[in-house]
């Protein structure tokens, strides 16, 4: 899928500094750190729950701390406009939303040709709340036999980090039950706002893979 470019970033070189910095600047809001990175080189990260516009900042200091660069989907709006390149800088892929059908093609196809990528999605797609979940966090780390790594920011406690990561297997009730297990108890800054925990395809419901 050619509409979803080459990453165009080496950031950052220095990640002594990046890991001070993030360290510092979370730590300065009054948040920490907990959980470990899981040991892998490629992995889909949910980012949950996202009922705020400070959820990708938060979750981008949080990966600078661990050591490494989080790289994310954006629309490719975004990136047209003078703040494009600090976008593509800070992990930004932009892509094509009008061809959401072919995402999870083209993320599998990156996967498969990037040594590394830790890709950051917000399985609940929006801040607001929804009845269920996005399928395109699933279906990507499915099909490209990569983990998916459960990632939060439990603004209750101001803790944000890496939970356990596991690669799917197929029986999508079973592994979205470790997932809904997972993050029983972890609150968004909107709590009103967090969406349930669950696909469509659970209760039989056909969904476009998009994100």
């Amino acid at each position: 899928m050619a509409w979803l470019p080459p990453v165009q970033h080496d950031f950052p070189k220095c990640w002594g500094v990046s890991r001070w910095a993030g360290s510092i600047v979370l730590r300065a809001w009054g948040w920490d750190i907990e959980g470990e990175l899981p040991a892998t080189s490629k992995a889909v990260l949910i980012a949950a729950p996202h009922t705020s516009n400070w959820d990708f900042w938060f979750a981008l200091l949080a990966g600078w701390t661990y050591g490494v660069s989080i790289q994310w989907l954006g629309k490719d709006a975004l990136f047209q406009g003078p703040l494009g390149p600090l976008l593509k800088l800070l992990g930004g892929i932009s892509v094509d939303r009008s061809r959401n059908q072919g995402l999870v093609t083209a993320v599998v196809e990156r996967f498969e040709s990037e040594p590394r990528l830790l890709l950051m999605v917000p399985a609940e797609g929006t801040r607001a709340y929804r009845d269920y979940w996005k399928s395109g966090f699933y279906h990507m780390a499915h099909d490209a036999g990569v983990p998916i790594i459960l990632g939060f920011l439990d603004y209750r406690r101001k803790r944000a980090g890496f939970g356990p990561a596991f690669v799917p297997s197929g029986d999508l009730s079973q592994d979205m039950d470790r997932i809904r297990a997972f993050y029983t108890g972890i609150s968004g800054k909107h709590p009103d706002q967090s969406s349930r925990i669950r696909l469509k395809g659970e209760d039989g419901v056909d969904e476009a893979r998009g994100v």
